[in-house]
C-alpha cells in the first residue's frame, strides 16, 4: 500500500515513456527517485507462441483456480512489492505503486487475479500479474505466485484475453526462466520499438473482426470479458478455464 500523499508520475508522461519504449524503475521500495529504464534486450512473449505444458493444460482444466481482472488491482501490486525470500528489494517503489495505481483509474493499467478457495469457503489471492495497456499492446510489468502454477494460469489468461482483443504485442521488458519456459524470447531494443511502432499504428484487429472489436472497446478488459461470453456460448460457463485451455491448445 503507498504512502497517501506519495508524488506520482503523471499518467500522460508514463504512457508517454511506454509508446518510447521506455519505463521506470527504483532502487527500492522506499526509494522516492525513479530512473528511466531502455535496455538493449527486450522480452517480448508472442501471442502466436505461448507455450501451454500439458500440466498446465490440466490445470486450467480442473478449474483449481477463479481468475478475474481488474477485481484488485491494489492487491496484486502490492504483492508484487511485496518482499520475497532470497530476492533484492523491490524495484516497485512506494511511488511507482502510487503512480500504476493512479494510471489504473484512468483505464490504462490493468490486472489479472488468481483465486483459490481458503479456509470457511474464503477466497485468498494467491497469484496475478499487473501492465499497462494502450493501443494493440501491453507491456507486463511483474507477477506473483503464492501456489504452484498461479502465476502461470494468469498469464494463461493474459494471452488468451489479449489475442481475444486483437492485440500485437505483449511486452516483458526482462527474460527469466521462468517466463521462456511459457515462450518469451529476447529481442533486441531496435526490433522491439519496430514491432512497437507497427503495433500503434496498426489499424486491423489481430484477433479479426471480433477481435478487433474487442480491442477498439477496452484492450484487456474487453478481452477477458468477451472470452467470459465466449465459454457461456461454449456451455463452459461453468469452468472457464478449460476454455481458455481449448483457444490456447488450439493455435498455440
Amino acid at each position: 500500500m503507498s504512502r497517501p500523499g506519495t508524488p506520482i508520475i503523471p499518467p500522460e508522461l508514463l504512457l508517454q515513456a511506454y509508446r518510447a519504449g521506455i519505463f521506470p524503475m527504483s532502487d527500492s521500495r522506499d526509494d522516492p527517485e525513479v530512473y528511466w529504464v531502455e535496455p538493449k534486450m527486450r522480452a517480448i512473449l508472442p501471442l502466436d507462441g505461448f507455450h501451454l505444458s500439458h500440466s498446465l493444460a490440466r490445470t486450467l482444466r480442473r478449474g483449481r483456480f477463479r481468475v478475474t481482472c481488474n477485481e484488485a488491482f491494489g492487491a496484486v501490486i502490492d504483492a508484487c512489492a511485496a518482499p520475497r525470500v532470497d530476492a533484492e528489494d523491490s524495484w516497485i517503489s512506494q511511488r511507482i505503486a502510487a503512480s500504476y495505481g493512479e494510471l489504473h483509474r484512468h483505464g490504462h493499467a490493468h490486472s489479472i487475479e488468481v483465486w483459490q478457495q481458503g479456509p470457511a469457503g474464503t477466497e485468498v489471492l494467491v497469484g496475478g500479474l499487473y501492465g499497462v495497456g494502450f493501443g494493440r499492446v501491453f507491456c507486463g510489468e511483474s507477477m506473483f505466485s503464492r501456489a504452484s502454477d498461479a502465476s502461470k494460469v494468469a498469464l494463461a489468461w493474459l494471452v488468451a484475453a489479449l489475442r481475444r482483443a486483437g492485440a500485437q504485442l505483449l511486452d516483458c521488458q526482462f527474460t527469466t526462466p521462468h517466463l521462456a519456459s511459457l515462450g518469451a524470447v529476447e529481442i533486441p531494443q531496435a526490433h522491439y520499438l519496430d514491432l512497437l511502432r507497427a503495433a500503434l499504428a496498426s489499424q486491423a484487429g489481430g484477433g479479426g473482426a471480433a477481435g478487433a472489436a474487442a480491442g477498439a472497446a477496452g484492450g484487456l478488459p474487453a478481452g477477458f470479458a468477451a472470452l467470459l461470453v465466449d465459454a457461456a456460448a461454449a456451455g463452459l460457463s461453468s469452468s472457464p478455464g478449460n476454455f481458455i485451455a481449448q483457444s490456447l491448445t488450439q493455435t498455440s
